[in-house]
């Protein structure tokens, strides 16, 4: 679900606010589909519809609506090259955003709920910034909270729920006119039902908490009319996975209204002290860990709390066919593998993963 979230998800802006002069209304549409060696995983389907509208150059109302339709397998125990079951599912989501403007800062109140067979979250956030006098510098704090209720099909847990409590504070500050940095630190504390009911022998503690640093750089080159895009992302947790991510992205202006945007994103994690490796003398059979008592141990075998590294290569091709209509595509490749892990040879005996992503879009201003 992570690939269609991102569409209503964007990354803080970099740079003092200031309310926008005109309405937007952006149509997406996401193609997401993973697979591994011989094999087709889960395909997701995404539209989405995004709207923006200034009011009284003080007010700013956003809404954005998505609708994932997702098919295809899931994985049995690790996530080797076969299929446990069919998966098909349809998600919907909403998110709402309120900003006020002043001339020291903004507020920002947020709302956001999304829907599936058997999943419900809603969240609520707030964020303030505020700007130095000559705007080259910018503090901002936000809060939210977010609360999940699990229904699983399959009756494994029923009504289980999970809450989560975030704070973040950043700072940006322009360094040159061509230089502006950014670094932001947020905390998040859950509690509640963590695991994958859909897993076998799945058991995760029923409290995380997470720690996220990201810096940001950006530097534009005013001769050229390009834009380098650098950041570097640190992640821990409770749960004893510590990831990196370097994210490297070149925005070159190009004639008549084009621009090209290629991506380079690198990633690196430890496997969570709960995970239990790939069985190598029985690849499909789970290995219990010494010790094993049913319903109390922790353990799972989900690839995504292994060891691993993984790579994004991306480029967004995009057009300004005037002053009111904006329209772009954007393509990733992503592969994963534990021979890819920063500082080691990674969590053993995983298939090799892939996924690659479509996105298309079209803008009007208003």
């Amino acid at each position: 679900m992570m690939a269609a979230a991102a569409l209503l998800t964007a990354a803080p802006p970099v740079g003092a606010e200031t309310a926008p002069e005109r309405a937007s209304l952006s149509l997406r549409y996401l193609d997401y589909l993973d697979s591994q060696p011989d094999l087709e995983r889960i395909r997701i389907r995404a539209p989405s519809l995004m709207l923006s509208v200034p009011v009284a150059n003080t007010w700013l109302i956003e809404g954005a609506y998505v609708a994932d339709a997702v098919s295809g397998a899931s994985p049995a125990f690790h996530t080797v090259a076969r299929s446990a079951s069919a998966i098909t599912d349809r998600r919907e989501a909403v998110d709402a955003k309120l900003t006020r403007f002043w001339p020291w800062g903004t507020v920002k109140l947020g709302a956001a709920y999304s829907t599936e067979s058997d999943y419900v979250s809603r969240a609520l956030s707030v964020q303030a910034s505020v700007s130095s006098e000559d705007k080259n510098r910018t503090f901002n704090l936000g809060l939210g909270v977010t609360r999940d209720r699990i229904n699983p099909v399959n009756d494994r847990v029923s009504d289980e729920r999970k809450a989560t409590h975030d704070v973040a504070l950043g700072l940006t500050q322009v360094l040159t006119p061509t230089d502006v940095a950014q670094l932001n630190l947020t905390y998040a504390s859950g509690q509640g039902y963590f695991s994958d009911p859909y897993k076998f022998l799945d058991e995760r503690p029923r409290k995380r908490d997470q720690t996220v640093l990201l810096m940001r750089w950006n530097h534009h080159f005013v001769a050229i009319e390009g834009t380098a895009r650098s950041s570097y992302r640190y992640y821990t947790d409770s749960w004893d996975i510590k990831a990196h991510t370097l994210t490297l992205e070149y925005v070159q202006t190009l004639p008549w209204g084009w621009s090209l945007t290629p991506l380079l994103r690198l990633y690196s994690q430890g496997a969570a002290r709960f995970y239990v490796d790939v069985n190598a003398a029985s690849p499909t059979r789970p290995r219990l860990p010494a010790g094993y008592v049913a319903g109390e141990t922790l353990l799972s075998y989900d690839q995504r709390l292994s060891a691993f590294g993984a790579r994004t290569f991306g480029v967004k091709l995009a057009k300004q066919f005037n002053a009111d209509w904006l329209a772009d595509v954007k393509v990733e490749d992503y592969a994963q593998r534990s021979g890819w892990y920063f500082g080691g040879d990674g969590s053993p005996g995983l298939a090799t993963f892939r996924a690659r992503m479509v996105q298309l879009g079209v803008t009007r201003l208003f």
